[in-house]
């Protein structure tokens, strides 16, 4: 067999049995339990109010939004914390080691992690079907939006999670370098009320990131046509939405396995161990 090919069969694999042992994972079913719950909380107590003069009902509005934005924080945060954590126990060292072994490995995390996404939101978006009205306003061309929209939002923003995971200096400042930044970005991005209610430097600066538009897409796959009077532009912006969601893919395309490659060739078992180090002081 082709070495490439056996590399990215073994990634695969990999990939496969990494999220079968997440599905078993009691830390893990935690993890979807208490997103959920505290999604589906934050969606009831705001049944009742309506977005503007829209005529939409809170949950019918953020929910497509709050889809978009768990999907832009998992695919960034997760591979971001797994990374940072396999480089400095090893298992990215031991990846070098082996013929095409990184290749292998970035295909395991893309696998894994893109699959991880869905018992999360699985777990939010059917109870919300037996919760609340009007949640998919658009039939089969709605998921055909977006089965679409997830893809596109999966390669422009999975690439930025490895990319922080190979700069950041270690495991604990992932969150300072990574989270806070995409909570942020979260917040300003549209998720839990209309982009036009903020100052319009905060829209420029949130159009430039992937989550808005993520979010922007999945709104318009759930909402009915009317809904996007409360858009910029009065537009679902379509088209845009490709472009900018495209651009970023691109982007990750391009640079992420220059970053990956620069990290495997600087990474050593002397740094291995200084790592393991500092961690367990860290832990002290």
């Amino acid at each position: 067999m082709n070495p490439t090919r056996h590399a990215i069969s073994l990634g695969l694999r990999r990939g496969w049995t990494e999220f079968l042992l997440s599905l078993r994972s009691t830390q893990d079913q935690g993890f979807y339990l208490f997103m959920a719950v505290g999604t589906l909380v934050l969606l009831w107590t705001n049944r009742d109010n309506e977005v503007g003069d829209t005529g939409l009902m809170y949950p019918t509005f953020a929910l497509p939004s709050i889809l978009g934005a768990l999907l832009a924080f998992g695919v960034v945060i997760g591979p971001a914390y797994a990374l940072a954590m396999e480089r400095e126990d090893g298992t990215l060292l031991r990846h070098k080691a082996m013929p095409h072994g990184m290749q292998g490995y970035v295909t395991g995390q893309l696998l894994y992690h893109s699959l991880s996404l869905l018992p999360l939101l699985l777990v939010i978006l059917v109870p919300s079907f037996f919760l609340f009205d009007d949640v998919m306003s658009n039939g089969l061309a709605g998921w055909a939006t977006v089965a679409w929209v997830a893809v596109l939002g999966l390669l422009a923003t999975l690439p930025l999670g490895m990319i922080l995971g190979s700069v950041v200096p270690s495991v604990q400042k992932v969150g300072t370098w990574g989270m806070l930044p995409v909570i942020v970005l979260t917040a300003i991005s549209g998720i839990f009320f209309p982009i036009q209610s903020m100052w319009h430097w905060v829209q420029i600066a949130a159009q430039v990131f992937p989550t808005y538009w993520i979010g922007l897409g999945m709104r318009s796959a759930f909402l009915p046509d009317a809904a996007a009077s409360i858009e910029i532009g009065d537009s679902w912006r379509t088209g845009m939405t490709v472009l900018v969601l495209g651009a970023w893919a691109v982007f990750g395309l391009l640079v992420t396995p220059r970053v990956l490659r620069r990290m495997a060739q600087r990474q050593s078992g002397s740094q291995v161990q200084e790592a393991k180090e500092a961690a367990l002081q860290w832990v002290k």
